[in-house]
Order: C-alpha cells, then structure tokens, then sequence
C-alpha cells in the first residue's frame, strides 16, 4: 500500500504511469532544471525517471511523492526520499516544484510530512541533500527544515560540460 501523505494544503501522492506527462513538464522546464541533475529532452525519455521512481518504490530504497493542491487539484512539483541505506538509517532528499507553486511555501510543507513519515515508519535518523552552487532558494528551504549546511564538494560532477560543486547539508531526526 503506498503511504500517502495529507498537509494543510497538499496530497502527497504515488507517482502513476498517467502522470509521465506532468513528471516531462517538471524535468524539462527550462525555470526547473537549471540547479537539477536530471533533465529530459523528449516526453519518451522521461519514462527512465518514471521507472527509477516504480523500482525504488518495490526495492524499498525510496519513495516519490507528486505534490497536488487539495483545492484545485493540481500537480505542482515531487519530492522524493532516494538511496535509503536502511542499515546506516540514512537517504537522501530531492524536489522540485513548477514556477506557479514558487514561493507559496509548498515545498515546506512538504517537507515536514514527509520527514516525519520517514522518521517514524522507517526509523530514518539522518536525510541528506545536495544542492548545486548557485541553488540560493532551496539551500533557504532546508536552513528552514532545520538542515545544516556541512561543507561543499568541490568540481564533483560535471553538467553540460563542466565541473560543478554541491553543498551538502544534513538534518538528524
């Protein structure tokens, strides 16, 4: 059964086949993927993202959830709990939200849900993000959710031809 989680203004819900099209808009959005190290450039190719959320889901190494507004109905971004080492109680973190949903504290509230999901059904103790140089609003998000910024990883990946660095923070539950 897929935990489906309930805010004050959101459904935090299973990321189905339907919505391959919604999950395209999100990874292909030239205002999204700028600080994102996934992109697609085509609605067939999005499918690689839309079987990586089914096979975390059935190994058990992480959960997605798509953000939808509790009055419209409306599909505003995912965030998902990935790489979950379950001996270490440890995952890491990720999100995204389309530009409407912006600033309107969606993320947030997110956010906490499922922190506290992980917490208490997985016994997770510590959630990881990393964030691109340059990615000011969601390393203002996690300082917000209680995450610490621990340091930056220097050039460790490269994205459309160069080296970039992430800045890591940690949030112990």
């Amino acid at each position: 059964m897929f935990p489906e989680l309930t805010t004050q203004r959101l459904l935090l819900q299973q990321i189905l086949p339907e919505d391959q099209q919604f999950i395209f808009e999100g990874f292909s959005h030239p205002d999204v993927i700028p600080f994102y190290a996934v992109r697609y450039e085509s609605f067939e190719a999005t499918k690689t993202q839309m079987d990586w959320y089914d096979a975390m889901l059935k190994e058990g190494t992480g959960i997605a959830w798509k953000m939808v507004l509790k009055e419209t109905g409306e599909q505003a971004g995912v965030i998902c709990v990935y790489y979950f080492k379950p001996e270490h109680k440890r995952a890491e973190i990720g999100y995204w939200l389309l530009p409407a949903y912006w600033g309107k504290g969606y993320a947030l509230e997110a956010m906490q849900a499922v922190v506290n999901y992980w917490k208490k059904e997985k016994g997770l103790h510590r959630l990881e993000a990393f964030v691109e140089e340059g990615n000011i609003a969601s390393s203002k998000l996690l300082e917000k959710c209680g995450y610490q910024y621990e340091g930056t990883m220097k050039d460790c990946e490269i994205k459309d031809g160069k080296f970039i660095s992430l800045r890591v923070y940690g949030l112990i539950l």
